[in-house]
């Protein structure tokens, strides 16, 4: 219950920039007592800056750490990777990077029974959350990049990873995004990140981007690739007018896996 009101004030804060103790008791029906504790929370742990009677936000860049990431729109998350794993060929080769959505899609893929130890496969990674999940997969070959890690994400980062990215091939790159637009392509927050992302695309012959609907039409930092370079999208809402027109002129199968619904249903 505490997580969940955590995730909400600090989402609040990060949409509004700026709140006040009473911002925070209408928004989230607290307390002005338990809206100050948690704001003193979050401070301490440097998530937001506390201010006289309220809190700020980072900056314009924020982003979220990964725990604070998990329980915002889980079950369209949940959709989108229960479609994303009938995607998946007993063994293939995947790269998938890091992210609450691609975790999502790793634990379904190992929970198919056609996945077994006689027809296993192989995933590439640079997320620390994944490949220990993994890590007890009979039916998983993990390989997993050098790199620096990043708190917010658990993602490796940095010139260690270079060598190892340089030399992957794989079948399928899975990869999770901040942004999906026409205007800025698929795009990530942090740019390091960004690059692991792109020669993971760079060495697959397919590419699977999932993103739910807030990512639609959502432009970040740093760009992945051009629309042009993805093979399918799974995304859990049918896409914006402003998207379709760009993502059938780039050839992009697009996947809508509403949440609730076992599988999703593809078009363009």
């Amino acid at each position: 219950m505490r997580q969940q009101r955590l995730n909400a004030l600090i989402e609040l804060i990060s949409e509004r920039g700026h709140v006040s103790i009473p911002d925070v008791e209408e928004a989230l029906g607290v307390s002005a007592a338990t809206a100050r504790r948690d704001i003193s929370l979050l401070a301490e742990q440097r998530l937001v800056t506390r201010t006289h009677g309220g809190a700020t936000a980072l900056g314009s860049a924020y982003e979220l750490p990964l725990q604070y990431k998990i329980a915002k729109e889980a079950d369209a998350k949940r959709a989108i990777a229960r479609a994303v794993a009938q995607l998946v060929r007993p063994g293939e080769v995947l790269a998938v990077n890091g992210g609450t959505t691609t975790t999502e899609v790793v634990r379904e893929i190992v929970r198919r029974e056609d996945l077994a130890a006689d027809a296993s496969i192989t995933v590439v990674t640079n997320a620390l959350n994944i490949a220990y999940e993994l890590s007890i997969r009979p039916n998983v070959t993990i390989v997993v990049t050098g790199g620096t890690a990043r708190s917010q994400s658990f993602e490796l980062i940095g010139p260690l990873s270079d060598d190892v990215l340089a030399k992957i091939v794989v079948d399928t790159a899975i990869i999770g995004v901040d942004g999906f637009s026409v205007r800025g392509g698929v795009t990530t927050i942090h740019p390091a990140e960004a690059k692991v992302s792109g020669q993971f695309i760079k060495g697959a012959s397919r590419t699977i981007v999932v993103a739910d609907h807030t990512k639609l039409d959502r432009v970040t930092l740093a760009r992945i690739v051009d629309l042009e370079a993805v093979t399918t999208l799974v995304t859990d809402r049918p896409l914006p007018a402003t998207l379709q027109e760009a993502v059938k002129a780039s050839g992009i199968e697009v996947v809508v896996a509403p949440p609730g619904k076992e599988n999703g249903h593809r078009g363009q």
